[in-house]
């Protein structure tokens, strides 16, 4: 598994997710978004649920950063959140799970701490991927021992709130480069080739890409703005 994500390096993922309320919202369609991507020059895919990886599984062999996205009543928490989630990742084995790593306490008032020692003592050769937004949660997500820390949620978060991923040449991937011990992976409103281009040569072991590739409807909003002003 380890050697399969080596291939991560310097390249693209392509994340391939539509939610409930979203048009291309299918496994059968991620599947084939998925095998588009790779047809295109992608490294790899991220995808949100099991059933979707599974189809994505049967129409490429590309390593698979996997997520299950579930909202809780009792936690802001929605990136895998609790065991069930990475119990049900696990019954398709991507290469790496992702979890939201923003510090919030996640359902049953769990901390981030807790239960990725939780996770990681369950699933010990499992890779793990931190899901940040600000330079202090990446550092202490590498400081935990995750495998790959990631700016997925700058400018999702309330202490992240305003920031931008691009803002002075990538000022936060630039800092979270410098001081982490872990592979650092760019994503988060990398949305043109060359901020993608930018962030590798920074050092960043891969970027993710996802709205501007795979969600269509985004993609003809921006248009369709435009030609509206």
């Amino acid at each position: 598994m380890k050697e399969c994500v080596e291939q991560l390096k310097g390249g693209l993922v392509v994340s391939c997710q539509a939610l409930p309320d979203e048009p291309l919202h299918s496994s059968f369609i991620m599947g084939r978004m998925a095998l588009a991507a790779e047809q295109g020059g992608a490294k790899g895919i991220r995808a949100n649920t099991k059933e979707d990886i599974r189809e994505i599984q049967s129409q490429t062999a590309l390593p698979i950063i996997g997520i299950v996205k579930r909202d809780y009543d009792d936690s802001g928490v929605y990136i895998t959140p609790t065991m069930k989630e990475v119990d049900e990742l696990m019954e398709v084995k991507p290469e790496i799970i992702a979890m939201d790593a923003t510090g919030g306490l996640r359902p049953g008032n769990l901390p981030l701490d807790t239960f990725f020692a939780q996770v990681k003592e369950k699933y010990p050769e499992q890779l793990w991927m931190a899901d940040c937004s600000t330079v202090e949660e990446a550092l202490h997500a590498d400081e935990l021992g995750f495998d790959f820390i990631g700016t997925t949620m700058v400018g999702y978060t309330d202490q992240s709130r305003g920031d931008r991923i691009e803002a002075n040449d990538f000022e936060i991937i630039r800092k979270i480069l410098g001081q982490a011990k872990h592979r650092v992976i760019a994503e988060g409103n990398i949305d043109t080739p060359a901020k993608a281009k930018r962030v590798i040569e920074l050092g960043s072991f891969c970027v993710v890409v996802g709205s501007i590739i795979t969600r269509p409807q985004l993609i003809t909003k921006a248009f369709a703005d435009s030609l509206a002003k």
